[in-house]
């Protein structure tokens, strides 16, 4: 077998799993907390996103892990005390090389109330100094024993810090323990942390998944919908800075740090959509759910049996939420799906356009689901209509599909602002 192309072997998976990250630098600071066992794996995760890690460790830290591993885990030497060669002014000071984002996970309380006050007695604050006086991103990822970490003097810190605009990801609170954020929510939050912020302060309802429609309390019509793609927009709409409530059917849940609401059946679809956009003044709605199109006129009771042999059902359409939602707020921006089995992208798009026409909505995402295609894969094939020119997307996974969807309605955001501001 021949020998490998000269490289770091320590750095071979940045990048195996996404660019997110790629030219991004993250000072990865490790404070003494037993959630620290955590860190490796956790630097490994952000250079699969393709950042580069540099670990940093106060001599707590060194007690639970030893910084041999955060070497081997990032491919950088562990900065452990502050020398004469000004690791924290290499790390975070007013060079081109500096940090693009200053982590700290886990954070302890005491490291919390340390940079909240100022006080500078461990390279992991010190460096917390630095990115905070030099306008470096700073995220936290609390651990501690949960009455430790409910402290007033400790909530009062963590309040001075995020009015300074720090970032904090968890804790999650269970056992008595305020434990450290799951590791992807973590990477997630770097991810945002970086991202071009061209949603923010806008507030989106998406919706995902299937809905289903009872003929009896055991059995149920519905569609071959898994939520994927619904997850995908709901996750880069967050990751632009956009207020996000995702309404789903199905089992794929959301992660936890988007709000969710679970329903069942098309009916509850429409009234959580509804009461979500009474209650807040929202910008935009994307319909990528795949709500059932027709319910039975009277579902049974009881269960169906089987002994009764064939089986006549009458079928009645279901609202169509697009419509409903246009009616009530004409001026809302929306997104819908369409999905048909057809023979050529003329075709689709017809259809598309067809559908754009009779619904009002602002673009249609549309997609040939012959056969079942695109239905649970993490792949697809889809055609965007309205707002620009047609694109058809292929075979790319939902996430980029997410982020070219959310790329052209960003767009179309904009152009509709500036043509407002010429009016007026």
């Amino acid at each position: 077998m021949p020998p490998r192309e000269a490289t770091d072997p320590l750095k071979e998976i940045k990048g195996s799993r996404s660019t997110r990250l790629l030219g991004r630098r993250v000072v990865l600071c490790v404070t003494g907390s037993v959630a620290s066992i955590e860190v490796p794996r956790l630097a490994r995760e952000l250079m699969r996103e393709g950042a580069e890690v540099y670990p940093v460790m106060s001599e707590a830290a060194e007690r639970l892990v030893r910084p041999e591993i955060l070497e081997w885990a990032t491919g950088n030497p562990v900065v452990r005390r502050l020398t004469g060669r000004t690791e924290h002014v290499r790390l975070a000071g007013e060079w081109k090389g500096r940090a693009d984002v200053l982590l700290i996970a886990p954070c302890t309380a005491n490291t919390i109330s340390k940079i909240a006050l100022g006080i500078d007695d461990t390279p992991v604050t010190t460096l917390a100094s630095m990115a905070l006086g030099n306008s470096i991103p700073v995220v936290v990822c609390p651990a501690a024993h949960e009455p430790m970490y409910r402290n007033p003097m400790v909530q009062l810190n963590t309040d001075r810090l995020k009015q300074l605009g720090v970032e904090f990801v968890g804790p999650k609170l269970e056992e008595g323990k305020a434990k450290m954020a799951e590791v992807g929510e973590i990477v997630e939050c770097v991810v945002r942390t970086l991202s071009v912020k061209d949603l923010s302060g806008k507030k989106v309802v998406v919706t995902g998944g299937p809905t289903v429609e009872y003929l009896d309390p055991v059995r149920v019509i519905t569609n071959m919908s898994t939520g994927k793609t619904g997850v995908s927009l709901a996750r880069e709409a967050w990751r632009r800075g956009a207020s996000v409530k995702y309404i789903f059917g199905g089992s794929l849940r959301p992660p936890d740090y988007i709000p969710s609401v679970r329903v069942v059946t098309t009916a509850e679809m429409l009234d959580a959509v509804l009461r979500e956009l009474e209650r807040e003044k929202c910008d935009m709605f994307i319909a990528s759910a795949a709500p059932s199109d027709f319910r039975p006129t009277k579902p049974n009771d009881r269960k169906i049996p089987t002994r009764a042999g064939s089986l006549n059902v009458t079928l009645v359409p279901t609202p169509k939420i697009v419509n409903e939602v246009r009616k009530r707020w004409p001026g809302l921006y929306m997104v819908a799906f369409k999905a048909e089995t057809i023979e050529t992208e003329d075709e689709l798009e017809e259809a598309a356009r067809r559908f754009m026409r009779e619904s009002g909505v602002d673009m249609v995402v549309a997609n040939d689901v012959s056969g079942g295609k695109g239905f649970g894969a993490d792949t697809n094939t889809v055609m965007l209509v309205g707002g620009g020119k047609t694109k058809v997307i292929r075979n790319e996974t939902k996430d980029v599909i997410a982020r070219s969807i959310l790329d052209r309605v960003v767009d179309n955001l904009r152009r509709r602002r500036l043509s407002s501001e010429t009016t007026t």
